[in-house]
């Protein structure tokens, strides 16, 4: 017997689109391309050579079109990996649910979803410009931990390692440690994006180490991070995403990636707040790889 799922729990519009993204199941691609500005939607869909679609609630904004003869959805998210949760059930609801009986469809699908996004490298080689492919992601954020099989997603010996190295504050969420999908990773990043170890973030200053007035549990946290190493890999860069989207998706069935550029570099103590032109090359290469 199919699972019915109830009103309160898959929340359908009037319209018949789902409560959040405002989105129709006939108006999702299977290539999805997440952001979190609203406004970078324009931008992704400023290459599309036709348009099928624009919706708009709150922070989540879509545009499905076709580019080069591929059908793709471009979606924000807005920040953090609390969006990221709406974000996914969604998609995936939209993709393999049945809105009118409220069941499983009999045929599930997998989507292909690659986040662009901006990041702070932590590293002399991820300076200011520099485009990370996130190969593994720490979530700082717990998400995951709320949800059955996070273990058997997840890379538990690397968890094991960086939570004794880190002496782990126990009233902290557990982190999780999750591998983008292969495939994807490879095409994606090419030979030209940096890869590594990526952490997302439940905010952007204390638990990303910025300090302004309330002082930090840990004032060490990113001299540790920085110097971190897991095998042949170290911590790259700071976001806010990227853990929840390759976790939630390996656990629905989906292939997702993270990459970012960076806007800031932690250990330079630099910043770029005009990055528009970087992120439009990012935006072409995935647009020309995904």
């Amino acid at each position: 017997m199919k699972k019915y799922f109830e009103p309160s729990e898959l929340i359908i519009n009037p319209d018949g689109s789902v409560f959040h993204l405002h989105l129709h199941p006939d108006q999702l691609a299977e290539k999805i391309i997440l952001m979190g500005d609203p406004e970078r939607v324009n931008q992704v869909a400023a290459h599309f050579d036709a348009r099928q679609c624009e919706v708009q609630n709150r922070e989540f904004h879509a545009i499905t079109g076709t580019y080069n003869g591929k059908h793709l959805t471009a979606l924000s998210t807005g920040i953090g990996c609390d969006n990221i949760d709406i974000v996914m059930n969604e998609l995936d609801a939209l993709a393999n649910i049945d809105f009118d009986t409220r069941e499983i469809k009999s045929t599930l699908k997998s989507l292909e979803i690659v986040r662009v996004g901006t990041c702070g490298g932590l590293q002399e080689n991820t300076p200011l410009g520099t485009f990370i492919a996130s190969q593994k992601s720490i979530g700082f954020d717990g998400l995951l931990n709320f949800y059955q099989g996070r273990n058997e997603v997840c890379d538990l010996d690397l968890e094991k390692d960086f939570t004794n190295y880190m002496h782990w504050n126990p009233q902290l969420c557990a982190p999780y440690v999750i591998d983008a999908d292969s495939t994807l990773l490879n095409r994606i990043a090419g030979t030209d994006m940096v890869r590594g170890i990526t952490i997302s973030c439940g905010g952007f200053f204390g638990p990303q180490g910025r300090e302004l007035r309330i002082p930090l549990t840990d004032p060490e946290q990113n001299t540790k991070v920085e110097n971190y190493h897991y095998k042949n890999l170290r911590i790259t860069n700071y976001e806010m995403e990227s853990s929840a989207v390759a976790g939630l998706s390996r656990l629905l069935g989906h292939r997702a990636m993270t990459c970012c550029m960076v806007i800031a570099n932690r250990r330079a103590l630099k910043a770029n707040a005009n990055y528009k032109t970087g992120i439009e090359t990012l935006i072409s290469e995935v647009l020309d790889r995904i």
